[in-house]
């Protein structure tokens, strides 16, 4: 513990009584009286609150997507940008890992049942975020933990601060809108950053693979492809001055001017400096389809089991659960199948055929576009109505249904969330890939609004952000298991409250999003695990699902990406199931499944072990 020196430099009328001389020796004692005194301790808050600056200070852009407070991050950031060099991921690292020790050896054995909770889980996030100490690859994200690629076609900072400017930077001034044109001029450190972690990772043989890298070569030309005026990042500022009434129209030319100069001479060729980079490389990059190629790739998968699926179990064990799911989900489509007069073929192959009929497809145009999005907003208006006996506390926040923009969608999931700024004024986003519409049939709709919005990601995310009692890096928690385990259970929540009554495609379309999760298990440790090529994976998945072979192709070049990720799902969903079922089963005509749903979602996103101690002590309490 550090120490502090206190000098006490007294008066003499103070310390000897006025009329009263020192000696010289006394002089000198009271001048240079001493009194070290230990630093009080940090408190659990103080570590806490640093843990989140030590975060966000690095992941500043990330800061400006939750909104956050120049107090709560530690410093004035609306205009830096992130620094993902080697030297700087490793310094960030180091403090996670320090951060994380230094709250483990917090005594808080006398504390009540939050703060001990509190310790536990804050002691996990930091280490989530620091990443597996014996792999200096990749970067830290702050949804995903340690993401094994910096360059891929689906996220990194290429991708996402982009998006996060565009859509969650807050432009109310001219002085904001000076932070945004700033940061466009730094994106030659931002990107030159990129391309220094990327080499590093080269350079320990840590290479994507050629789907992975020609993924992002088609992202990084479609980001160039605009012109500069008329790019998002220009288009975007040019929607947020607009709702400013304090900047007149000129002052509004001149500020779009020095952004679309910014694009061209600072974004524009930092990006294609990174498209170089990327298309050089692919003679080295790795045909293989699976992490286990990497240096030491098979125990990197087995920390991203133990992180993002949030399990003990063996690789070879969770592709078991993921069979024996795919068996059973099958029989339960076969039955609605044959009641819909669809009996011949296998279940895959009769979801395929469902999928091309007309009247389950919205047009390929501007306006069945429209209608598609009309209808999303529809249905969470419908569901959130009637989940309401089922759920005692409603977020704050509200959620909205957008597309995602044509530069990204090509590499970008069916269905994607993001969290409402902290303070209110940006809501949560639902994202919705209308880059075939083929693989988006209405009765497969309902079930991706119930997972990404209510009352799945929105109502649970946004639920975490307004619990203020939290150490605000519990209000974020990006628990994988827990949190896509929350979104599929709330699929199966929508049937049981009946929003499928009468609908048995919509049924369907269900239990064709499980199935899709159980297959998930199937591949995701195929390739990594087992060493299935790209193609295995492609053609099992789409046997299984019938979906649509874009979509399909587009999910297995994901997972090829985000190692693990894919587990989370129904590995958390099959937790939440046995915990509620333990429960109703305990407590009998005592069990109340609004309760449960509070105890889950209230606390924030946990590991299981946490959240299965929280639900057997609640039991216990309720009896």
């Amino acid at each position: 513990m550090k120490q502090i020196k206190i000098v006490l430099l007294l008066l003499v009328g103070l310390l000897s009584g006025c009329g009263n001389e020192q000696t010289p020796q006394e002089q000198t004692s009271v001048n240079e009286a001493e009194t070290t005194v230990l630093e009080t301790k940090p408190t659990a808050e103080d570590l806490y609150a640093e843990a989140a600056q030590i975060l966000f200070q690095s992941r500043k852009i990330d800061a400006t997507l939750y909104g956050l407070s120049e107090e709560m991050v530690g410093m004035r950031y609306a205009d830096l940008v992130d620094d993902f060099s080697p030297e700087s991921e490793k310094q960030l690292r180091a403090k996670l890992r320090d951060i994380t020790q230094q709250i483990k050896a917090l005594n808080l054995s006398d504390g009540d049942v939050q703060s001990v909770e509190n310790q536990q889980v804050m002691a996990s996030i930091t280490r989530y975020f620091a990443g597996d100490v014996n792999f200096d690859i990749g970067y830290i994200d702050v949804w995903m933990g340690l993401s094994p690629f910096i360059v891929n076609q689906i996220n990194g900072p290429l991708i996402d601060i982009p998006k996060y400017m565009q859509n969650d930077q807050k432009v109310n001034s001219v002085e904001d809108a000076q932070d945004y044109i700033a940061r466009l001029g730094k994106f030659d450190q931002l990107v030159g950053s990129v391309q220094k972690k990327l080499s590093h990772d080269v350079s320990k043989r840590w290479i994507p693979t050629k789907v992975t890298l020609r993924g992002a070569e088609n992202y990084l030309k479609k980001f160039m492809a605009a012109k500069p005026q008329e790019h998002p990042f220009v288009t975007a500022l040019e929607t947020k001055l607009k709702k400013v009434a304090t900047i007149d129209e000129k002052q509004r030319a001149e500020l779009l001017a020095l952004a679309a100069e910014k694009v061209e001479k600072v974004v524009y060729p930092a990006y294609q400096g990174v498209l170089e980079q990327t298309q050089a490389l692919m003679d080295k990059a790795r045909d293989e389809s699976g992490i286990w190629a990497q240096p030491n790739g098979d125990k990197y998968y087995q920390d991203a089991i133990v992180q993002l699926g949030d399990s003990n179990l063996t690789a070879e064990d969770i592709h078991q659960i993921g069979l024996d799911e795919v068996e059973r989900i099958s029989k339960e489509m076969d039955e609605i199948l044959r009641s819909q007069g669809y009996s011949e073929g296998s279940v895959g192959a009769r979801m395929a055929q469902i999928n091309e009929e007309d009247r389950f497809l919205y047009p390929d145009s501007k306006e069945g576009r429209q209608a598609l999005l009309k209808d999303l907003n529809g249905y969470i208006v419908e569901v959130t109505k009637k989940m309401a006996p089922l759920f005692k506390s409603k977020p704050p926040y509200d959620v909205e249904v957008r597309s995602f923009p044509v530069e990204t969608q090509d590499g970008a999931p069916g269905g994607q969330y993001t969290s409402p700024a902290i303070d209110g004024s940006k809501p949560g986003i639902y994202w919705i890939n209308l880059r075939d519409m083929k693989a988006n049939p209405t009765f497969s709709l309902k079930t991706l609004t119930y997972h990404e919005a209510n009352p799945g990601h929105h109502w649970q995310v946004a639920l975490n952000l307004a619990q203020d009692d939290l150490p605000f890096l519990r209000r974020i928690a990006p628990y994988n298991a827990y949190v896509e385990g929350w979104a599929l259970y709330s699929e199966k929540v929508a049937a049981e409250i009946g929003m499928y009554e009468d609908d048995p495609f919509g049924d369907l379309g269900r239990l064709q999003a499980e199935i899709f999760r159980a297959v998930r298990l199937v591949v995701d440790t195929g390739m990594h695990y087992k060493k299935w090529t790209r193609e295995q994976a492609i053609t099992y998945m789409l046997e299984k699902t019938g979906s649509a072979e874009s979509d399909v192709t587009a999910e297995i070049e994901r997972y090829m990406t985000w190692p693990g990720q894919a587990l989370g799902y129904k590995m958390g969903m099959l937790k939440i199931l046995e915990l509620r079922e333990k429960a109703k089963t305990t407590l009998g005509d005592k069990f109340d499944v609004a309760a449960f749903h509070d105890l889950v979602l209230l606390g924030g996103a946990v590991p299981m072990t946490v959240l299965e101690t929280k639900v057997n002590e609640w039991v216990e309490s309720q009896k």
